[in-house]
């Protein structure tokens, strides 16, 4: 009895020490053959946007090296995205399973509008400039074990206000007396100060007044847009006047109101992460005759900002830029209007006759009148326009030359006044 107790306890010893080294070569060999999947990438997307809410949607791309896939049990994904340190959104997925290989999560993450102003005071404060950052993090019940998603950064530049300085002679108004009531010589801005509730751009003018009698200017006042919302509307306290042939600077705060934001964001998203920038100004002005108003529309100042946020945008140009815009550059010369500056101005005038007159010029040209017609060209354009016609013999030519130029003036003129009350409308 006693032997077969023996015998019993020693078989039975022998078993558990198979089943242990078994558990411990399974459990090597487990621990071998199920390695921990990894995530090799995130894609992300804006999707519905609406007053309050804007979707983000994004794909995890993960890689399961194992043999199967239903064996990991659940994944719980956790996702958020900051911008300049600012939490913009967070999302959780659970339950989520993996197939053996390569496979794709979708996720999809609400970020609630009302971070887009306190994001965007960081954005103007840091010289224009955002820094993205999106992290993941997926955990598995079954291994027990979390793996982090590489993460995504990406930095965000604009350029607003840059192209508001500028040099260049832009006339505005009309003298009682002829030629332009002021011309303006320059233009600057700068951003001002940034608060929860405005955003301020500090600008400045330089004006000119080229007429014989003093202009006091009493208001110079601005209305700004972004995407048709309007941002902010006001006007300057201070009082100045202009002595004749004498240059004064006139320093005036745009203020953008930050309470509209959350809409502006809202409009740039639905319009493709595109929006057009529009500031107006007008200035108020004491004539001999009056006190009137006066558009001016030459300083009118347009801006299309662009941004590729998570750099996909099909066939976008401004990815190279890191979401600055390449169009921003190509607005910037029409920004000031120069077209309209350039004609109103007595130099450019005759830069549009030159070009509707090239083909009446070479006719005259190929006649007996070349060193005539060659030296009046190295003298002033215009005078020479207006003693064409008698010159040359082929007069049909010479006398469309002269209509034009009358006929611009004279438009030009009538855009100088009567296109003003109808912008300001």
């Amino acid at each position: 009895m006693l032997s077969r107790l023996r015998s019993f306890l020693s078989t039975t010893r022998r078993l558990v020490t198979v089943v242990v080294v078994a558990v411990l070569l399974l459990s090597g060999i487990a621990l071998f053959v199920f390695s921990q999947p990894s995530v090799t990438g995130v894609d992300n997307r804006f999707g519905d946007v609406n007053e309050t809410t804007t979707v983000i949607e994004s794909d995890l791309q993960v890689r399961n090296p194992n043999p199967v896939g239903a064996s990991l049990g659940g994944l719980t994904v956790d996702y958020a995205i900051d911008m300049n340190g600012i939490r913009m959104a967070t999302g959780t997925k659970s339950g989520v399973d993996i197939d053996r290989g390569e496979s794709t999560v979708p996720m999809r993450t609400g970020l609630a509008n009302e971070r887009i102003p306190p994001w965007w005071v960081s954005h103007i404060r840091n010289g224009e400039r955002t820094e993205l950052a999106v992290n993941a993090d997926v955990h598995s019940s079954a291994l027990g074990a979390s793996f982090g998603a590489p993460k995504v950064t990406r930095t965000i530049e604009t350029d607003i206000i840059s192209a508001f300085n500028s040099t260049e002679d832009r006339p505005v108004g009309s003298s009682p007396t002829g030629g332009p009531l002021l011309v303006v010589r320059e233009t600057s801005a700068q951003w001002g100060n940034v608060s929860a509730a405005s955003t301020d751009i500090d600008m400045r003018f330089v004006v000119h007044n080229p007429n014989s009698y003093p202009i006091p200017v009493s208001e110079l006042s601005y209305r700004a847009t972004m995407n048709g919302i309007e941002m902010g509307s006001g006007a300057t306290e201070d009082r100045g006047v202009i002595p004749p042939g004498e240059t004064r600077t006139i320093e005036a705060t745009t203020t953008l109101n930050n309470a509209n934001i959350d809409e502006w964001w809202v409009s740039h998203l639905q319009n493709d992460q595109v929006t057009d920038l529009r500031i107006d100004f007008a200035a108020r002005i004491e004539l001999p005759t009056g006190t009137t108003e006066i558009p001016l529309a030459p300083l009118t100042y347009t801006r299309t900002i662009e941004t590729d946020i998570f750099d996909n945008k099909s066939g976008d140009a401004s990815g190279d830029e890191n979401g600055t815009a390449v169009p921003e550059d190509e607005t910037a010369t029409p920004t000031p209007t120069p077209s309209d500056d350039g004609l109103l101005d007595g130099e450019d005038e005759t830069a549009t006759p030159e070009d509707e007159t090239a083909t009446p010029t070479a006719t005259p040209t190929a006649t007996p009148g070349d060193d005539g017609l060659l030296d009046g060209e190295d003298g002033t354009a215009t005078p020479e326009d207006e003693t064409a016609t008698p010159t040359p013999t082929p007069t049909a030519t010479p006398t469309p030359t002269a209509t034009p130029t009358d006929d611009d003036d004279g438009l030009l003129a009538l855009g100088t006044t009567g296109d003003r009350p109808s912008r300001r409308s």
